[in-house]
């Protein structure tokens, strides 16, 4: 088995230390450690962290491998510092049953550059009328532990919580794409000022945060575990506090994008800027932040979307919804949270790594970086500050909002179980 002595990182953003990976483990962690026999990687004060999880990326693979697959997926992962993907269930066929998530799951083992764990959907097809097969979903080689039919919302209360009430029985956990669709028909962009003056479709805040109050008394009801997907304005932020305050078991997540962007972007009519749900306010997005500092919202999660050019390379009202997210997720999460001073490197680490981890069950993953863990880890520069460049990525999708925009942050190495998946920032 081979052996990388990681030499002078700052794990967790700390003080500088060794890292011995023997094989697939950490075997220690320390000063001056003994490198005979290993190969070095001289991180020269570079910030170590356990390799980052995401709880929502489509990899679109079944049915439109045209915006990307799980190979080209995986090794966006691995080169935005990730170790293991949840993929969402609306592809083609749909993920909802035991067949599609196991055929998801055996691609992931094959391509090998991040672990991909299957999320099932909630209703057969998405379409919100009949569970899927949630039980033999999770019975099944894929091990699947989180249902959701996002993209679409679960609008069905009693479909909403016969779900519950089955993942119950296994520990599972239903994520919400919190959307009331009579509420959205027609939706263009957030509803407020910059909708009215535009003359586009107006998505108010009530639309999502009615359907979370909702499945949070739900959740309630039936004691089980709901999580909400890419929360987006101040007014979700205080529902899910309250839940947390009356000690119900719903968790919650951010998109890096609702970090940082806002409405007012949609003025330049740049579809780049199409996603669900809508950017939102200068207001909303302060909210987010204060919230993931605090807790209430417990992961960043990417909503990674792809799309190929010509679903974006259109009319406002013609273009997908949607951005890309697995490479300049940590660089955003840096921008807002950590030279913010609301995050330091432990708490991204939670918000990224251990927290999605142990809401997904994913075993061996979001672990500290100690003695006898597995080494799933990433090395980030956190000195370095450049722009993004979408020519680069390895997603088979380019539809970034930040295109040519300034980020700090750039992952130059990841390890999967002690395998190295990305090298001085070039795949392995």
């Amino acid at each position: 088995m081979s052996k990388t002595l990681i030499r002078g990182a700052k794990v967790l953003g700390g003080e500088p230390l060794d890292v011995l990976i023997d094989g697939e483990t950490v075997e220690a962690v320390g000063t001056d450690l003994d490198a005979e026999g290993a190969e070095v990687v001289e991180a020269g004060g570079k910030v170590l962290l356990p390799g980052l999880v995401d709880l929502h990326t489509h990899l679109r693979e079944p049915g439109r491998e045209d915006s990307e697959t799980v190979l080209t997926g995986t090794r966006a992962a691995a080169s935005g510092g990730y170790t293991a993907v949840f993929a969402m269930a609306n592809t083609f066929p749909v993920a909802d049953t035991a067949g599609v998530v196991e055929q998801v799951w055996r691609l992931g083992q094959e391509h090998g550059y991040c672990d991909v764990q299957p999320i099932g959907a909630v209703t057969v097809g998405l379409e919100g009328r009949k569970l899927a097969e949630l039980g033999a979903m999770h019975e099944s080689a894929a091990g699947v532990t989180v249902f959701s039919d996002d993209g679409k919302c679960v609008d069905d209360a009693v479909i909403m919580r016969r779900a519950l009430e089955y993942v119950k029985a296994f520990g599972g956990v239903v994520a919400q794409h919190a959307q009331e669709p009579r509420l959205t028909e027609g939706a263009q962009m957030n509803e407020g000022v910059v909708s009215a003056e535009l003359g586009l479709g107006g998505w108010p805040a009530v639309a999502e945060e009615s359907i979370i109050a909702r499945d949070v008394l739900l959740a309630e009801h039936v004691g089980s575990r709901v999580h909400i997907c890419h929360l987006s304005t101040a007014g979700s932020v205080e529902i899910v506090r309250w839940a947390k305050s009356r000690g119900i078991d719903v968790t919650a997540e951010v998109t890096p994008h609702h970090l940082l962007l806002t409405d007012e972007l949609v003025r330049s009519y740049n579809p780049v800027y199409k996603v669900n749900p809508p950017l939102r306010t200068e207001r909303d997005v302060l909210a987010l932040r204060e919230a993931l500092a605090d807790g209430t919202i417990d992961i960043v999660a990417t909503d990674h979307a792809p799309h190929p050019h010509e679903d974006k390379d259109c009319e406002w009202a013609a273009a997908a919804m949607g951005m890309v997210g697995l490479e300049t997720a940590l660089s955003v999460v840096q921008e807002t949270m950590v030279d913010t001073g609301l995050l330091d490197w432990a708490g991204v680490a939670d918000r990224m790594s251990a927290a999605p981890a142990r809401i997904g069950r994913a075993a061996g993953h979001g672990r500290p970086v100690s003695a006898g863990e597995p080494a799933n880890l990433t090395l980030v520069d956190t000195a370095y500050r450049g722009p993004v460049d979408p020519a680069g990525f390895a997603s088979r999708s380019r539809n970034t909002p930040y295109e040519g925009r300034e980020l700090p942050g750039r992952v130059t190495h990841t390890w999967l179980r002690g395998k190295a998946t990305l090298i001085d920032g070039k795949l392995a």
